[in-house]
């Protein structure tokens, strides 16, 4: 099976941010990094959006959507943060939201409250 590598990481870290093998698209965790490679401040609903939209953006540059995505794993670092989470999220997958596991733990980066990993299906 071969594999394509999507998007490059500015980040410099030894990641991808999406990788494609046998028909699925499989992202790497994503943090709220601003289009500054910087961590976006601020509450839950901004991390979250702003996390969405980097998984947006990755999706759009190979012609998918988010209705591509079958499987999303989040991480918050706060369980207060639930409630606010699932209000900004809800925004991006309307109709047939894909499965998803949320769990609470701490992240590797300051800072971070939301970390999200996907995996989407090439139609």
């Amino acid at each position: 099976m071969s594999k394509e590598i999507i998007g490059e990481n500015s980040l410099g870290l030894p990641f991808s941010p999406a990788v494609s093998a046998g028909g699925f698209i499989f992202l790497s965790g994503q943090m709220a990094f601003g289009s500054d490679n910087k961590l976006r401040d601020g509450d839950i609903t901004i991390q979250t959006r702003q996390v969405l939209d980097n998984i947006k953006s990755i999706l759009a540059g190979i012609g998918l959507g988010m209705d591509a995505i079958v499987k999303n794993t989040v991480w918050l670092t706060d369980v207060e943060d639930f409630p606010a989470f699932n209000q900004a999220y809800a925004l991006y997958f309307p109709e047939s939201p894909p499965a998803r596991s949320t769990v609470r733990s701490d992240l590797m980066l300051s800072g971070a409250r939301i970390e999200i990993e996907a995996l989407a299906i090439k139609p």
